[in-house]
């Protein structure tokens, strides 16, 4: 496929995937501790330079999610903030609007995520705002896919 067939926007999360990638095999000789720290740092730094509206959803679904799953690991999916697994799979993510130039951000849950409920489940929230109620609804979905 030709690469005039992608957006700017798809071709920097290529990208970023790719520099994911080169730091995960560094970070393969470092202590958990130190995985997690360095996790937490980028994901931090990948809010702070989104526009106010996605910085503050961001913010406060990480917050969200370090309290109610503090066993996934930080971590950057595509550029965008993410939690892994022990093994390294992304359990969720956040995908900012203005990342793709869309209508609405999502929180998104990966395959390794343990949502499994019947034949059809969902596994992508669209986020305009949180209230306390929704983050309470999500927490609820975290905690069950981060198993």
């Amino acid at each position: 496929m030709s690469e005039k067939n992608f957006s700017d926007e798809e071709r920097a999360a290529m990208k970023a995937k790719l520099d994911e990638s080169k730091k995960s095999r560094s970070r393969a000789k470092k202590s958990p501790e130190e995985v997690r720290a360095e996790g937490a740092a980028e994901i931090a730094a990948k809010i702070a330079e989104m526009p106010d509206d996605d910085r503050m959803l961001g913010e406060r679904l990480s917050a969200m999610v370090t309290e109610n799953a503090p066993h996934l690991v930080p971590r950057t999916y595509y550029g965008m903030p993410a939690w892994a697994n022990e093994a390294g799979k992304v359990v969720c993510f956040y995908k900012p609007k203005s990342k793709f130039k869309v209508r609405y951000s999502t929180f998104e849950f990966d395959q390794a995520a343990h949502l499994d409920d019947g034949n059809v489940w969902p596994t992508a929230y669209a986020v305009t705002a949180v209230t306390d109620t929704d983050l309470t609804f999500l927490a609820e979905r975290v905690r069950l896919a981060a198993g």
